[in-house]
């Protein structure tokens, strides 16, 4: 199963990315801001999908909204 950022770039557990739009995290007020990086990621059962620490807790982010730092 390959994971790929938004420009198609590979990713693997542990890397960093980098956020390419401003995300609105459901349930919260919290805005993610563009431009935020998050490290040590860890893949998911899902191609879509990356778990990582942003904003102080750990969330579930769409790779699409990401690039690798």
């Amino acid at each position: 199963m390959d994971v790929k950022d938004s420009n198609g770039t590979l990713l693997a557990e542990g890397d960093a990315v980098t956020l390419i739009k401003d995300l609105k995290v459901k349930g919260s007020s919290q805005v993610l801001k563009r431009g935020t990086v998050v490290k040590n990621i860890r893949l998911t059962n899902s191609p879509a999908e990356i778990e990582g620490r942003a904003g102080g807790t750990t969330m579930v982010l769409k790779t699409e909204f990401l690039k690798k730092a």
